[in-house]
């Protein structure tokens, strides 16, 4: 009786690993498909059905952006504004994340509502009145302002996750920390902030991809003087020219890569060195 059941169970963890083989092929393709598209098309032109290949080779979607003067520029004010954004996220969200979720208090919830509104109401609704406030105060059409007006549509999602984190992690291992004579500033650097090292991804990574691609914040705020990528991309993205919109495309998914990839090891520094302290 042993040897049919083994020979069944054999024969479903085969048909399992064949599912699991054709989903990971089916995910590999849905996102390095569009990839490869975009690299083959920034490189060709006169690629349309039926053809299946390219009809020429050219690198004129390069040369063009390589002789634009404001796209190196536009390149380094974005990359300014969205670590900028980033920075600011991560410490004024972890102090009202901790708050929320380890105190209780009155007028938590309303609290909770107030800081959820920018997501609930649409940030161009927002953003105009902000506006009038930004030009009294002299922040209008300068970089400062781009990166207060891209808080907005950021901070209440870094808040959220941050107090998700929290909730997980709950007071215990704080408290153990505490007991052995840890100062609550070694116990955060140690102990809290390895442990929330996910969630500190998540935020990060969103946060950057969010401020990156912003546009109708930018120009309200910026006004035309802040020049950022999108602020660039979109003209050419309303052209006609496939080879310079697939160029445009893969520079500005490159950035998100590249943040990731720098962040990734930022991390893994920092966890080697915790250990070791």
């Amino acid at each position: 009786m042993a040897k049919p059941m083994d020979e069944g169970e054999g024969k479903m963890k085969k048909l399992r690993s064949s599912w699991q083989i054709i989903l990971l092929l089916f995910l590999f393709l849905f996102f390095t498909f569009p990839i490869l598209l975009l690299i083959i098309k920034s490189f060709s032109t006169g690629w349309s059905f039926p053809h299946f290949f390219p009809q020429q080779i050219t690198f004129r979607g390069w040369q063009v952006l390589a002789t634009d003067p404001k796209l190196v520029e536009a390149i380094y004010t974005t990359v300014i504004i969205a670590v900028s954004v980033v920075v600011i996220n991560i410490v004024l969200s972890l102090p009202v994340a901790k708050g929320l979720s380890h105190y209780q208090f009155k007028g938590k919830t309303v609290l909770e509502t107030i800081l959820l509104l920018p997501i609930l109401v649409p940030s161009l609704t927002i953003a105009m009145g902000l506006h009038l406030t930004m030009i009294r105060l002299g922040l209008s059409d300068r970089i400062i302002g781009v990166i207060l007006i891209h808080m907005l549509p950021t901070l209440p999602y870094s808040i959220r996750m941050f107090k998700a984190g929290f909730d997980q992690l709950g007071t215990k291992w704080e408290e153990q920390a505490r007991t052995i004579g840890v100062s609550n500033i070694h116990v955060f650097w140690t102990v809290t902030l390895p442990m929330l090292t996910p969630n500190i991804r998540s935020v990060t990574l969103l946060t950057y991809v969010i401020s990156l691609s912003q546009y109708a914040l930018t120009a309200i705020i910026g006004g035309g003087m802040v020049t950022t990528l999108p602020m660039i991309y979109y003209p050419f993205f309303s052209s006609a020219d496939e080879t310079v919109v697939a160029t445009f495309s893969i520079i500005f998914a490159l950035l998100p890569i590249a943040f990731l990839v720098i962040l990734e090891l930022l991390i893994q520094i920092y966890v080697r060195f915790v250990r070791r302290y």
